[in-house]
């Protein structure tokens, strides 16, 4: 049998954001009269936008406030973008997921230059078959689109996802398709497991050292 299709998750999972995330939703949410705990920001990163704000301000206020806090979000982040680097190995990891005759995907709900910076940082426009914006999704995660919109890619519906949140691992099991999860987003192994993740590692290099007995192994 074939070896099951990749979909890799790019923030938090091949490129080093969650915190850069974490800290500008933060100060968008101060621009706005929001005072709130880091890390509850960071408990919802790998959430979409479109559902964040109201997670941590309520319905009401995403009404009134949320649009002005996404866009804040989305300038104060790309200014901080510079600094956000690949994990070790992650071009190895898309090299060795592309090889031969597997199909690979990026997939991201990010608008197109963030994810234009990624390919860049991560040299991988030449490596994968296709990859996803934001421009390829409706709702994001934990909403099952963007993992449909990588199968659509893909044009195959036997795939593993490869992701760092819990939000990651919903969204795939709501598209029919099983995770390998790693720790690289600052959720614990316990976390990662309980949300449904076939396995878990520590990092891409101990996931590259033992993907013959992932579920990518086929």
């Amino acid at each position: 049998m074939p070896a099951p299709a990749a979909i890799l998750d790019i923030d938090g999972t091949l490129v080093d954001t969650n915190y850069q995330h974490a800290l500008a939703w933060n100060e968008a949410f101060v621009q706005h009269g929001f005072v709130l705990p880091i890390w509850r920001i960071h408990r919802l990163i790998g959430m979409g936008g479109d559902q964040l704000v109201a997670e941590l301000i309520g319905e009401d206020a995403d009404a009134e406030h949320g649009d002005d806090i996404r866009a804040a979000e989305g300038a104060l982040y790309l200014g901080s973008i510079a600094s956000v680097h690949p994990f070790d190995e992650a071009r190895e990891l898309i090299e060795d997921l592309s090889s031969g005759d597997r199909r690979c995907v990026l997939a991201s709900s990010a608008k197109q230059k963030e994810v234009d910076h990624y390919l860049d940082v991560l040299d991988a426009r030449d490596l994968v078959d296709s990859w996803t914006t934001s421009d390829d999704v409706e709702n994001t995660k934990p909403s099952p689109d963007l993992v449909r919109a990588a199968l659509d890619k893909l044009g195959t519906e036997d795939a593993v996802m490869i992701g760092d949140t819990p939000w990651d691992i919903e969204a795939a099991e709501r598209a029919g398709v099983p995770t390998i999860a790693v720790m690289t987003g600052g959720f614990s192994r316990a976390e990662l497991e309980e949300a449904g993740a076939a396995t878990v590692y520590d990092s891409i290099p101990a996931l590259r050292a033992d993907l013959q007995n992932t579920p990518l192994a086929g």
